[in-house]
């Protein structure tokens, strides 16, 4: 799960905000599904589709703050940096949450709903001793984000039924013995559409490419540099309002990961943890927001695609911590 940037507002870290917003909903109303688009396909409807309630929390299971009070902690301005023995812990939650994401991603086809995703995540993460960490932060209100087709990145899983040729972007983050392990990934639902595949291939390559350039010493810049580089070279467009982030012990953290060519200042140094999760769309990679403050949905009507792996830059390079057996 990412933080997004946001216009108009004063609590601002460096480039980016750290707090989602609601905008432009004149501008959603010509996006809302009444008509299709220029491929013929019908866009997402913003209310069309009922949100069941979040699943329950067992005691037992470690809450953060925000499953009782549903506020959005400040980003944290201090890297995530682990000693050898916590680094055991944070493997752990890396590697939950790219199982779980495994298993709900075998659950995409035709018919299922993401209400039924978002339980089966809710479940194994509750089952692992784990808590889901998406619920109630800064109020969302379910276990994973599951965002279709035009949606950019936060969708809230809800009652409609995925159609063949649709994309979903299934995003779990997990909190296992006080740390969080984040990932997504794109599926596709049946045969996805040549532009849909190759967005989604393109978006595998941009999140690689810049996972490479990773080791001490390299600026963060280089990252979207090199992103920048993939979108381009497919003729894609390259969300700027979302950023990668730190991730550990907090939720968001320094650093920012620009997925688009930058001057973020700061380099990376051995033993940080942190996201990179580009977002391609296939045309204009403006969004605009649902009303319901979270669902960033491109204003053109066009796909978009998101891959997301949490990485631990060490002596000589990367590790790729959210990987499965």
């Amino acid at each position: 799960m990412i933080r997004a940037a946001r216009t108009g507002v004063t609590r601002t870290t460096r480039t980016v905000t750290v707090a989602h917003a609601r905008k432009g909903f004149s501008e959603l109303v010509s996006l809302s599904g009444k008509a299709p688009s220029s491929s013929g396909r019908k866009l997402l409807s913003e209310g069309a589709y009922t949100i069941s309630p979040p699943g329950d929390v067992p005691p037992g299971v470690t809450t953060p703050s925000w499953f009782k009070d549903g506020r959005m902690p400040p980003w944290d301005g201090r890297p995530q940096i682990h000693s050898p023995e916590n680094l055991v812990k944070m493997r752990a939650a890396c590697k939950l949450a790219a199982d779980i994401l495994n298993m709900a991603g075998s659950l995409v086809k035709p018919g299922v709903t993401t209400e039924e995703i978002d339980r089966a995540v809710h479940k194994a993460a509750i089952e692992a001793g784990a808590y889901p960490s998406p619920l109630n932060y800064g109020g969302f209100p379910k276990s994973v984000c599951t965002s279709v087709n035009e949606c950019i990145c936060h969708g809230i899983p809800d009652a409609r039924p995925l159609e063949e040729g649709d994309i979903v972007n299934i995003d779990v983050t997990v909190l296992l013995n006080g740390y969080h392990g984040d990932t997504s990934r794109m599926f596709s639902v049946g045969k996805a559409s040549d532009t849909a595949a190759s967005l989604c291939k393109a978006t595998t390559e941009a999140l690689m490419a810049g996972i490479g350039v990773c080791k001490p010493g390299v600026r963060f810049a280089e990252i979207g540099k090199a992103i920048q580089g993939v979108a381009d070279s497919h003729g894609f467009s390259s969300s700027k309002s979302f950023v990668g982030h730190g991730v550990g012990t907090v939720f968001h953290a320094y650093p920012h990961i620009l997925h688009y060519k930058n001057n973020e200042p700061g380099s990376m140094k051995a033993g940080m943890t942190f996201t990179i999760e580009p977002m391609l769309c296939e045309k204009s990679a403006k969004e605009v927001f649902w009303k319901d403050g979270w669902t960033a949905v491109t204003r053109d009507g066009g796909l978009s695609a998101q891959q997301e792996h949490t990485i631990l830059i060490n002596d000589t390079g990367y590790e790729i911590l959210t990987v499965s057996d």
